[in-house]
């Protein structure tokens, strides 16, 4: 711990070091994978629907996911409380490498909608279960650079991710965009096979009085519907299309208020509103990227390999704003992050539907594509660290802001 003036700050440990080394690299690989696939399949989903004759069924294939995902957070959650982070972990790695599986060998777009789906019920598991791995493992003063580390390990894969997947696209196939990252998975488990070993030794965390998961698995579930019903409906035509989108936006709604902190949906101060812009922020970015590769490769006449270079300037732009916030460390207050990153963010997705809605060159798309990706670099990491320390604080007051 070192001290000056009237400020005492504790001392940082290296990432890599003994106590640390195999933890971070363990998570990182993890990170690695689901960044790679994400990008990967980003880029090649255009030339899936369109091999598959599947182009109605582009937008499920990533809304499955994402549905999925948040029923499988809360499953993951309840299931650490009970048994802590190992066993959701290993079960959300292997619902992913089966979801790849899926999807790589599917005859259809239906079945890759399906693969899509156990994809997503592996991804969200894994989420939880990495946050709760940083928890336990990493002193606060730290938390911050491993999450940084996290962002950082989505430089590789937006290097070579769009490029990889757009030139095994045109090359051997599609599918092999999905069937070669099985791999990468059970690699990234043996590399944090020790990690893994040490939080099944620690004792298990107390089940008297923990709150019954079966209703907030309902709720997610209703909600995950309603998400999936969104897509669905935007296949029908005219007054149905408008009526399903009301009915499923209105039980989205409602399922989502019992699955996050009270106050988030309308910004009250502390966790709330942490998570509340963490979501926004997210939902954005994630709902617009899907769209990128399918927009240069329709209007622009662009390849698979091109049309993910905006996927490539992003994931730059993230993962440089994060290296920032970690150097600049307790001289960006975590606030002070989020006040700069959620406005970079808007002006990102803005400015890219501008280009797109104005018929400008399509090489804007990559600046205003990568300012999005800075905003959320910016901005996530400190939003991980506010997560923790909002949730750990006493019930009698929020945290102070910094």
């Amino acid at each position: 711990m070192t001290t000056t003036g009237d400020t005492t700050t504790a001392a940082t440990t290296s990432l890599l070091a003994p106590r640390y080394r195999w933890s971070t690299v363990g998570m990182v690989a993890l990170v690695f994978l689901a960044a790679f696939e994400s990008l990967a399949v980003t880029t090649a989903m255009p030339t899936v629907s369109a091999e598959l004759d599947g182009r109605s069924l582009f937008a499920i294939a990533f809304s499955a996911t994402l549905a999925a995902s948040v029923v499988s957070m809360v499953a993951a959650g309840a299931w650490a409380d009970r048994r802590g982070p190992v066993p959701p972990l290993l079960g959300a790695v292997g619902l992913f490498s089966a979801g790849l599986l899926v999807a790589g060998l599917a005859p259809t777009m239906e079945v890759v909608v399906a693969g899509r789906l156990l994809q997503g019920l592996g991804a969200g598991g894994l989420v939880v279960s990495l946050y709760l791995l940083v928890s336990a493992v990493y002193a606060e003063v730290d938390r911050p650079r491993i999450l940084g580390a996290f962002a950082a390990a989505w430089v590789v894969p937006s290097i070579v991710g769009p490029a990889a997947a757009g030139l095994t696209t045109e090359t051997v196939g599609w599918r092999w965009v999905f069937l070669g990252v099985v791999v990468l998975a059970g690699l990234a488990v043996l590399a944090l096979t020790p990690a893994v070993r040490a939080a099944a030794r620690e004792e298990r965390p107390a089940t008297d009085g923990l709150p019954d998961p079966r209703r907030r698995l309902a709720w997610a579930t209703l909600a995950a519907g309603a998400v999936l019903a969104l897509d669905l409906g935007a296949r029908a035509d005219g007054v149905a299309a408008v009526l399903v989108a009301v009915a499923a936006l209105g039980v989205a709604v409602l399922a989502v208020r019992p699955l996050v902190p009270r106050g988030m949906l309308t910004g009250r101060r502390g966790l709330p509103a942490v998570i509340g812009v963490r979501s926004t922020a997210f939902a954005a970015f994630a709902g617009s990227e899907i769209y990128l590769p399918l927009l240069l490769q329709e209007r622009y006449d662009a390849s698979p390999t091109v049309s993910g270079l905006a996927l490539t300037t992003a994931a730059f732009g993230w993962a440089g704003a994060s290296q920032v916030q970690a150097r600049l460390g307790g001289r960006l207050g975590d606030r002070k992050a989020l006040r700069v990153g959620a406005p970079l963010v808007a002006g990102g997705v803005l400015t890219t539907l501008a280009v797109a809605a104005l018929g400008l060159p399509g090489l804007l798309v990559l600046a205003t594509w990568g300012l999005t990706g800075a905003g959320m670099g910016l901005l996530t990491p400190r939003v991980g660290v506010l997560v923790l320390r909002e949730s750990a604080a006493p019930t009698g007051g929020p945290t102070p802001p910094r």
